[in-house]
């Protein structure tokens, strides 16, 4: 498997930021790792096995990336204003930064997004946000609600990356719901141990009452918030979210 690595300063972070690219074509494909993560997690964690088929035969190309969650969302004891702040300022780093470097590697393809746990939430986040740069999205077992990481502390910052809120008050004939539909957003929740599917459920009934056609699965008792099922559902799922069946 061909890869590239890629360390370079953030202007929008003002600190180094590494990358890893798995592949040598096809659809690019960014990697948000779980809460806390860093970049390697997705060869760490063998993702890069269940996704070699596609990866081998040119069909995408992986970026793998960092996550800032340690100083934002996690950080439940910081000042939540700077918290939400700090991870905004980690979206510009993907949109201004990271973007540009994919379309110089891969092309001026549409981006899917892919990630689990809290990885899901930004994956879901940036597509839902930014449809003019994101194609779709594979998140499993997301929350999708701000309380996660700032509980009852709310403003413009936080609701803009809280999707239950924004969502919600999405106009019926806003541009952006032909966009979720030329694209393919994929959510899926299991019901097992350590889930927690009610911010999923949330965004399934407005997806449903806006004529959005993100697919939103929920997989059974049996399924855990855990790294053996979220190889099962990218198996399951990356088909369908390349348009093979």
């Amino acid at each position: 498997m061909e890869t590239q690595y890629f360390k370079h300063y953030s202007h929008a972070l003002g600190r180094d930021m590494e990358c890893k690219v798995y592949g040598h074509a096809g659809r690019p494909v960014l990697f948000i790792p779980c809460q806390d993560g860093r970049f390697f997690d997705f060869e760490s964690f063998k993702m890069t096995d269940t996704w070699s088929p596609w990866i081998e035969s040119g069909k995408v190309q992986v970026f793998a990336i960092d996550t800032m969650d340690k100083e934002t969302w996690s950080d439940k004891n910081g000042d939540p204003y700077h918290r939400i702040r700090r991870h905004e300022q980690w979206i510009r780093y993907i949109v201004d930064e990271v973007v540009p470097l994919i379309h110089y590697v891969a092309g001026q393809q549409g981006i899917l997004t892919f990630g689990c746990s809290l990885g899901a939430t930004h994956a879901a986040n940036l597509f839902l946000r930014f449809p003019d740069i994101f194609s779709g999205c594979l998140a499993l077992s997301g929350i999708y609600t701000s309380e996660y990481g700032f509980g009852s502390y709310m403003d413009e910052v936080v609701y803009e990356n809280s999707p239950v809120h924004y969502m919600a008050n999405m106009s019926d004939g806003h541009p952006y719901i032909d966009k979720y539909n030329q694209g393919k957003g994929i959510i899926c929740v299991g019901l097992g141990a350590w889930e927690m599917p009610e911010s999923t459920r949330r965004l399934d009934e407005i997806f449903r009452a806006k004529g959005i056609n993100i697919w939103v699965d929920f997989w059974g008792h049996d399924v855990n918030h855990d790294w053996p099922w979220w190889h099962k559902q990218v198996a399951y799922f990356v088909p369908k979210l390349l348009g093979e069946n």
